[in-house]
């Protein structure tokens, strides 16, 4: 089986579980989980010149680390819902992988 292909996802505590397709798992804290969020608002973007444009962001410490639900998207990332709105972050198979390493 493909070590990428997630078998299972729960949130424990303040922790996000992941068992892979290689019989291993990965426990995630979910404050840094969202720092490293991957989408534009959170990481930036390139502007017409490639300039990466980073935004200040900001995080409230009773919402923004509650994992209110997640969805699985295709067959190769998660998308988490977080307790203070934010959701546009997709996380890669293989980022959780290394962010679990």
């Amino acid at each position: 089986m493909n070590p990428l292909t997630l078998q299972n996802a729960v949130v424990i505590g303040s922790e996000l579980a992941l068992a892979w397709g290689d019989s291993s798992e990965s426990y995630l804290q979910l404050e840094p989980l969202r720092r490293e969020c991957p989408c534009a608002a959170c990481k930036g973007e390139p502007d017409v010149t490639g300039k990466v444009l980073v935004p200040k962001v900001t995080h409230d410490p009773t919402r923004s680390y509650r994992l209110m639900k997640f969805e699985i998207v295709g067959g190769y990332a998660l998308q988490p819902f977080w307790a203070d709105g934010h959701s546009s972050g997709i996380y890669s198979f293989d980022l959780l992988r290394r962010l679990g390493a």
